[in-house]
């Protein structure tokens, strides 16, 4: 009976590590979550990177759909976004950019804006996220992702990764039509 009890731990980890190998398996690594997609975007204040004035991010919306994208300093696929995002910037597309956990030790805001001044500025207005609480509110996996919020502040779509020519002018199309 004690032989029994003290393998019961053995069984369990044998059992559990059969489960995860099971689920692996099976589970598709390039399935983006959308949880947001349809819902109301979260209602948000954040400090601009400009000058630190709190902004709420859904007074954005007042003059249309508009993207939101978060980025960072010290992320080498977010410079892969920058033509994309200023491409449709220039087609009347309005874009937000989120500064997402762009804090030492890896990043700062003098490097975000250096970030930006390198490589063009997109962004509408540009806003900070220190703590990344927005980045959880949102829901997103990492940087870059971009938000198509509806002028109602529903989430009409995601991106996650770097945005290539092609998502970027469904968004953009998107964001200039409403749907």
């Amino acid at each position: 009976m004690n032989r029994w009890v003290a393998a019961l731990p053995l069984v369990a980890v044998a059992g559990l590590a059969i489960l995860f190998a099971g689920y692996a398996l099976h589970h598709d690594p390039h399935v983006q979550p959308q949880a947001l997609v349809g819902k109301p975007m979260p209602d948000l204040t954040l400090p601009s990177l400009d000058d630190g004035a709190q902004v709420r991010l859904k007074d954005a919306l007042k003059d249309g759909p508009v993207l939101v994208n978060f980025y960072a300093s010290w992320c080498g696929p977010c410079e892969l976004d920058q033509p994309a995002l200023l491409g449709i910037k220039d087609k009347g597309v309005h874009i937000i950019g989120i500064a997402y956990e762009d804090v030492p030790p890896r990043g700062s805001h003098e490097k975000t804006k250096a970030f930006l001044a390198r490589l063009g500025d997109p962004f509408l207005a540009r806003l900070t996220d220190d703590d990344g609480r927005a980045g959880v509110d949102f829901g997103i996996t990492g940087v870059p992702e971009t938000y198509l919020v509806a002028r109602n502040g529903q989430i009409l779509a995601k991106h996650t990764g770097p945005l290539g020519r092609e998502e970027a002018q469904a968004l953009a199309h998107r964001a200039l039509t409403g749907r």
